[in-house]
């Protein structure tokens, strides 16, 4: 029994050591391909030179569209039934 005890903690112990096999850096093009895009916007490498201003306008329909979704109570409980209906094609 005594064993069994030490193996399996040692067994436990050992199970950390498995993060070590995972080497560093991108797994993939794609992610190094992600990686170089948040690289470039963290350091603000391909930002425009030319700045972009919105007009008195387009600020205030965007502060009222932002405005509007307030208007609307958040539901206590969602009701699935409360949709339309979706039908499924064989």
């Amino acid at each position: 029994m005594n064993i069994c005890k030490t193996l399996c903690c040692m067994s436990l112990l050992s199970l950390p050591l498995g993060a070590l096999a995972i080497d560093a850096g991108p797994a993939s093009a794609q992610q190094q391909e992600t990686e170089g895009w948040l690289l470039l916007q963290s350091r603000n490498k391909a930002a425009s030179p030319d700045p972009q201003a919105a007009t008195a306008t387009e600020r205030e329909l965007a502060m009222q569209r932002w405005l509007k979704k307030y208007k609307y109570d958040i539901p206590d409980f969602y009701d699935p039934d409360a949709g339309g209906k979706i039908e499924r094609k064989n």
